[in-house]
């Protein structure tokens, strides 16, 4: 059996319960946004995180290096925005082959430098190495969340309102490369509201809501029709196409007026939308959802 016979969600089934785990110091078991896990510190939980992206996976030859580096930057960032947590530190792994130019790796530093002082994160160190290629860039972040705060994918109840962020359907307009993480919305929806379960959106609406629906051993309904749609953008570029980096949350029907009120004076600029809900496993209506981006499974 290869890679591509399973898909990345029945691989991790298959090595995450392998993995070696103090288990009274983890408090989020791996296979959420983040890494999250106790510490001395009895009010904050310390949170990690490493993403990569992959040249003819993540962006394609010829991009903007600025753009690939705010990329790589961002998107381990946007996990935290899921998790509601600030991040503090990063460590940066370049992979690039020896004729790459070093005008181009400056400019991919100049844009890493860039998206981590957006969010004050200070980048104390990492690794090179060379390869073959394609160029690779893997991004590892660390932070905390306070115990009161933190948020997983798994935390999603029966009845529950499903809201996201913004708007879908963006990688068509390059999105994908220019996004900024939601943390500023993440936090304060942690600060006013009790928020059930969270994650961002990175792998499309139809691959990222089953994985919080099962997280959280619930069901689904939502209405295609009432997706944000970027301009330009159709309901399937918003099921499918991914990397939008928006939350996607469950909360409490009790509290949809007043989170929909209070976030439309605090963001005015940012639609908040109302997509759908959580039901009992047993009544998923959504078994033709179409799915989204599935690694190992598709290329490109």
């Amino acid at each position: 059996m290869k890679l591509g016979d399973l898909g990345e969600d029945q691989l991790l089934d298959q090595l995450l319960p392998r993995l070696p785990l103090k288990k009274k110091a983890v408090v989020v078991v791996p296979g959420h946004d983040c890494a999250v896990v106790e510490t001395h510190d009895r009010r904050k939980l310390l949170v990690l995180k490493t993403d990569c992206i992959i040249e003819g996976v993540h962006f394609s030859r010829g991009t903007n290096a600025f753009d690939v580096g705010w990329k790589a930057m961002m998107r381990p960032l946007s996990d935290f925005a899921a998790t509601s947590a600030v991040p503090q530190f990063a460590l940066i792994t370049l992979m690039a082959p020896e004729q790459t130019e070093l005008a181009w790796v400056k400019e991919l530093y100049r844009g890493l430098r860039r998206a981590a002082t957006r969010f004050e994160v200070s980048i104390v160190g990492g690794e090179t190495s060379s390869t073959p290629g394609p160029i690779a860039i893997s991004t590892s972040v660390v932070g905390f969340v306070e115990k009161d705060r933190w948020l997983s994918r798994r935390g999603g109840k029966v009845g529950d309102d499903l809201f996201v962020t913004g708007w879908l359907g963006g990688a068509l307009k390059q999105k994908h490369l220019q996004f900024i993480p939601r943390i500023a919305e993440s936090r304060w929806l942690t600060k006013n509201f009790s928020i059930h379960a969270m994650m961002d959106l990175s792998d499309g609406l139809g691959t990222d809501l089953p994985r919080l629906a099962r997280a959280s051993k619930v069901g689904f309904k939502i209405d295609t029709e009432k997706l944000p749609l970027t301009r330009g953008a159709k309901i399937n570029n918003a099921i499918s196409e991914g990397e939008d980096y928006e939350l996607l949350f469950a909360i409490s029907p009790r509290d949809r007026s007043r989170l929909e009120r209070a976030w439309a004076k605090e963001f005015p600029n940012l639609s908040l939308t109302r997509i759908g809900s959580l039901n009992r496993k047993s009544a998923i209506g959504n078994r033709k959802l179409s799915s989204g981006y599935i690694h190992f499974q598709q290329s490109g």
